[in-house]
């Protein structure tokens, strides 16, 4: 498979984590912003909400760095092989599709969420309320991707 079918499928994919997001965002706004008070008081269902809103904005920002953006520099026809992440990083941020400092808050955010201590519910709430925030901000990378690919084909 090529590299355009391939960045195509995972494109593809990314849609199934954006629809997710954005119906479970619809669900928490209104307990924007989260409090432990709040939390304390909402139904498992909605807890249940938290998780599945830390889990898909993980499998987002995994795809993105795991698949996306290299496939996506290699049909820009950047060199990537034996580039480290940060490199394609900085490809990325010349393209102004990412801040690298933003991708590295993400990377904060998403480590604080993905443990469950309860002595750190503070931060948690805090890295949840930053979700909420923040998350259309890795859905516009996605639709970034998007648009210049679909112009890239066109090209083809």
């Amino acid at each position: 498979m090529n590299i355009e079918k391939r960045l195509e499928l995972h494109l593809e994919e990314s849609n199934i984590h954006i629809d997710r997001l954005n119906d479970v965002l619809k669900t928490l706004k209104h307990l924007y912003p989260l409090t432990v008070d709040k939390l304390e008081m909402i139904p498992v269902e909605i807890k249940d909400k938290l998780d599945v809103l830390a889990f898909r904005f993980s499998k987002l920002q995994d795809l993105l760095g795991s698949k996306i953006f290299r496939e996506y520099l290699v049909v820009l026809q950047y060199p990537t092989e034996d580039k480290n992440f940060l490199e394609l990083l900085k490809e990325l941020e010349k393209e102004k599709l990412i801040n690298i400092d933003k991708w590295s808050e993400f990377r904060g955010v998403r480590n604080s969420i993905s443990h469950d201590y309860p002595s750190e519910e503070d931060e948690k709430i805090e890295a949840i309320n930053y979700l909420i925030e923040n998350v259309e901000y890795l859905i516009n990378i996605i639709k970034k991707i998007k648009e210049k690919f679909e112009i890239i084909k066109k090209r083809d």
